[in-house]
């Protein structure tokens, strides 16, 4: 695994998109009387307005990430031509109080370009891990990202040293032929319409490390996948549902 990053314009702060949801409620909602419809309706128009832009901020923000993915595939992996790059998760973190760093996920799948291409090519995941203070009244600061490109054949590397680490199974063999059929749900892998592989029940402040390789440390905590960046000293939650969708991409049928 590479791992670069890139400096991009500053840009401001962005509240998130369920913050300003709310705000655009109240303040559309809020009753006013005859004296203050004047001030209360530009109040309105100056919200309004606000939030537009912070809308429009948010998808500025996004485009930028998306960008710095292209910038840093295009600089460490020449050999790729021609390729599809989707956002798969631009927060795929589960929030908790032991990390505020965050992950973003992209899909990147190889295609042969003609008239009317077709993504049936080799499958890979981006992930950019972001260290604590990556978004800040400045915009987006990328020396804090630090990205990882994984194929198939890597993911299933990390499942099976997760799935193990977080139950009693612990054959290589067996667990791949389940995972390849399967799916990583709250309660283990299920298969076939059951939990074939349960998972231990462990409380919200309990977790189970193991040693994956010399850059990373996988977690396993309830509902989620922990992985410890050495290098950064950062640990970054991918939540059960990104989980499941990275799966999917990599082993689901088209």
């Amino acid at each position: 695994m590479k791992i670069l990053t890139f400096n991009l314009p500053r840009q401001n702060y962005i509240l998130p998109r369920s913050i300003v949801i709310l705000l655009a409620i109240f303040i559309i909602s809020k009753p006013v009387n005859a004296q203050n419809d004047g001030v209360a309706i530009a109040a309105a128009v100056g919200g309004m307005a606000a939030i537009g832009a912070a809308i429009a901020s948010i998808e500025q923000m996004e485009e930028q990430a998306e960008l710095n993915a292209t910038q840093w595939i295009l600089y460490n992996n020449p050999e790729l031509t021609s390729f599809s790059l989707k956002t798969l998760s631009f927060n795929g973190k589960k929030v908790k109080d032991m990390s505020r760093a965050t992950v973003i996920i992209y899909k990147i799948q190889e295609f042969v370009p003609e008239m009317t291409p077709v993504l049936n090519g080799k499958k890979q995941v981006l992930f950019g891990f972001t260290s604590p203070g990556w978004i800040s009244d400045y915009g987006i600061d990328f020396d804090r990202v630090n990205w990882f490109l994984i194929d198939e054949s890597e993911w299933m590397s990390m499942m099976t040293a997760y799935t193990k680490v977080a139950s009693n199974e612990k054959d290589d063999a067996q667990l791949q032929a389940i995972l390849k059929q399967g799916k990583i749900v709250n309660r283990g892998v299920k298969a076939e319409g059951k939990v074939a592989v349960p998972f231990f029940k462990l409380s919200g402040d309990m977790y189970v490390v193991t040693d994956y390789s010399p850059r990373l440390k996988l977690l396993y905590n309830e509902r989620s996948l922990g992985i410890y960046l050495k290098e950064t000293m950062d640990l970054v939650q991918i939540g059960r549902g990104d989980i499941i969708d990275i799966h999917d991409f990599f082993f689901k049928e088209d």
